[in-house]
């Protein structure tokens, strides 16, 4: 090998093309921006902009919710849970809360917590914490002679009133004008 032998892989160095270069390129003139107006300029924010006629994205109806701050929860099912165990790597006689499961590589991150799902079978008799559990779950859980410890969320003072308030609010059925009259 010399060096004046050494060249790129074929198709390794792409040249840009260079607009605006004469007739001859096929991107002379205006160069691929069309003739004149407000797209052959720079700073162009259309967007969605129908001329002043109503856009699409305001006439169709919104529909759905997005939950302000979601939370994402590892799922474990109880199946899998007796599968670590009887793998070895987890230890059905300690106490199990995600830390453990994490040590014992049955779950890769903490995230928001643990919500324990019902698809399998346990005979295992575990004491387990968890954030959520589905009722199978816990049936599954309590059947192998175990338990299930659900974290509760703590809530502030002032959250639980306003909620109460909304609550009795809702219960208590709005009067109508007019309802007080019988007819007769």
């Amino acid at each position: 090998m010399r060096l004046n032998g050494i060249k790129d892989n074929p198709g390794a160095r792409k040249f840009r093309v260079r607009i605006g270069r004469g007739i001859g390129s096929g991107l002379g003139k205006t160069g691929g921006r069309g003739g004149k107006g407000q797209t052959a300029r720079s700073g162009v924010a259309i967007g969605g902009f129908e001329g002043g006629q109503m856009p699409l994205h305001r006439r169709l109806p919104k529909r759905g919710f997005n939950k302000w701050r979601p939370q994402a929860f590892n799922e474990i099912n109880v199946g899998a849970l007796q599968k670590a165990i009887d793998d070895k790597r987890l230890d059905g006689s300690k106490p199990l809360d995600v830390a453990t499961l994490i040590a014992a590589g049955v779950v890769r991150r903490p995230k928001d917590g643990l919500r324990l799902l019902g698809e399998g079978d346990l005979k295992a008799k575990i004491a387990i914490t968890v954030n959520h559990a589905s009722a199978k779950a816990k049936a599954a859980v309590e059947k192998a002679g175990g338990s299930v410890t659900v974290i509760v969320p703590k809530v502030l003072a002032a959250d639980e009133a306003k909620r109460k308030k909304s609550a009795a609010k809702k219960a208590t059925p709005a009067k109508t004008p007019g309802a007080a009259k019988t007819e007769g």
